[in-house]
């Protein structure tokens, strides 16, 4: 994808602030961090989603941000770690290029990243039935 952002890091177009890199994957600093150590982790190849992204690429790219997650608490003296992946932009994935984020977290932080409200038992119930 010639204007992918992701893309033109990879071709080395763009800077980045590399953390990791390996023959299938790119891992560099958020340049709109969450927190501090917020990680992207991107596969070489352009994949729109995860609905495009064969799967033993998926799984080779989960047990880097495994490695990734222990990396950052250790080092940043994280106390918590967010995995977070969005896909299609009701979901808010802005940049379509498959990407997952790693995101530190610090008690007291502030941070709000995911927060629903509780349903009904029968809305529940209802969602249960849609789904299987």
């Amino acid at each position: 994808m010639e204007e992918c952002i992701f893309c033109k890091i990879i071709r080395g177009e763009l800077p980045c602030h590399k953390i990791y890199e390996d023959e299938k994957i790119l891992a560099f600093l958020d340049i709109n961090p969450i927190s501090k150590g917020h990680t992207l982790i991107i596969p070489k190849e352009h994949y729109v989603d995860i609905f495009d992204i064969p799967k033993d690429l998926l799984k080779y790219i989960s047990s880097i941000s495994q490695k990734l997650s222990k990396n950052h608490m250790e080092k940043l003296k994280a106390d918590g770690i967010n995995i977070l992946q969005s896909n299609k932009p009701a979901a808010n994935q802005v940049i379509i290029h498959y990407h997952i984020h790693v995101i530190p977290r610090y008690n007291d932080d502030g941070i709000i990243l995911l927060h629903g409200t509780k349903k009904q038992e029968s809305d529940l119930k209802k969602v249960l039935q849609e789904l299987t």
